[in-house]
């Protein structure tokens, strides 16, 4: 970018917990981009985290936000339910948009939001920061490179520490539960690495009553206290892809030949001929996301978290619920 050229201006809907951790805290490392306004649902609420991560400007509602002509681009942290009406209205308005994982709330609205993009000039990017570390890349490389042997199977645990069942992002009628939260990433992983969309085979899931939404569609989670999710997915080849997530406490897998991606800092490579790490810059993820973001918008630089892209992963989740017997989540 020429040095004369004006930043990259975002604005966030919403004083999302996670966008100091995902947007404002890699913005200040990054010279192409301004966090300019956020807007919320409470006016107060906005104004206090303004004034927390200093944003200059405080809009009182989202769509006052989006209609901001001083805005390039729109972060989208709302509830799953939230994000494709949320995306649709920025992107009619002109914006970019980076939207937290899940894209929406199922592969419908995905697929509506996809045929959108492609018809504006605007960049939509799926917020899977793990996609742009360089640890990703290299565990591309070597699988690809053939050091492990042929791909038989790949494995993909993701959990979250979230006991507080009270918690939006297990709320049915916000598009919530574990399998968009946090079986998002593992389907996703198994997708990357494995190269390929995988048909669901089977899934299984335990579930807690909710209150506020209906008993057969509430949390969905790994955890001690029977909330247990998991799919068998056939990738490709007759490559088994085992996904396993929820919101309570990780799980650790093992397997002889295997890649450790847990920490995104350190890669643990067990093969045939021994065990070896290779260690990466302690750059935090969302900055390369960012990175990728900026460099879409300012030169056109390609993406991997794709509408395109988000259409088939909200594709295998939706065949997760349908095999476990669970409703699709809906928009809000």
């Amino acid at each position: 970018m020429p040095e004369s050229a004006a930043p990259v201006r975002i604005g966030i809907l919403g004083a999302a917990r996670i966008a100091p951790l995902a947007l404002i805290n890699p913005a200040r490392g990054n010279a192409e981009v301004v966090v300019a306004a956020v807007a919320a649902r409470d006016l107060s609420r906005a104004q206090a985290f303004a004034s927390k991560h200093g944003i200059a400007r405080v809009h009182n509602s989202y769509a006052a936000l989006i209609a901001d002509p001083d805005l390039d681009a729109v972060y989208n942290p709302l509830p799953n339910g939230l994000h494709g009406r949320w995306t649709r209205a920025a992107l009619t308005a002109g914006k970019h948009v980076l939207c937290e994982k899940p894209f929406t709330a199922n592969a419908a609205e995905a697929r509506e939001i996809a045929e959108l993009a492609a018809k504006s000039d605007r960049v939509v990017m799926e917020a899977f920061h793990y996609r742009y570390h360089p640890l990703t890349l290299r565990v591309e490389q070597i699988i690809a490179s053939g050091e492990l042997g042929q791909l038989e199977r790949v494995e993909a645990t993701c959990c979250f520490p979230l006991p507080k069942f009270s918690d939006i992002r297990y709320d049915y009628s916000l598009a919530g539960g574990a399998t968009m939260d946090a079986g998002c990433y593992a389907v996703h992983m198994v997708r990357a690495f494995g190269g390929s969309t995988p048909e669901v085979v089977s899934a299984q899931a335990r579930l807690a009553r909710s209150s506020g939404g209906p008993s057969h569609g509430g949390r969905v989670a790994v955890c001690k206290r029977a909330h247990r999710s998991g799919a068998l997915l056939n990738v490709v080849d007759d490559t088994i892809a085992v996904e396993r997530h929820g919101d309570w406490r990780p799980r650790r897998a093992t397997c002889a030949e295997s890649i450790d991606t847990a920490h995104f800092h350190r890669l643990s490579i067990r093969s045939a001929d021994g065990k070896r790490v290779e260690r990466f810059p302690r750059r935090a993820t969302y900055a390369y996301q960012l990175d990728a973001f900026t460099a879409a918008m300012l030169r056109g630089e390609p993406v991997k978290t794709t509408p395109e892209d988000a259409v088939e992963n909200m594709t295998v989740i939706d065949a997760i619920y349908r095999a476990a017997g669970l409703p699709l989540r809906e928009p809000s």
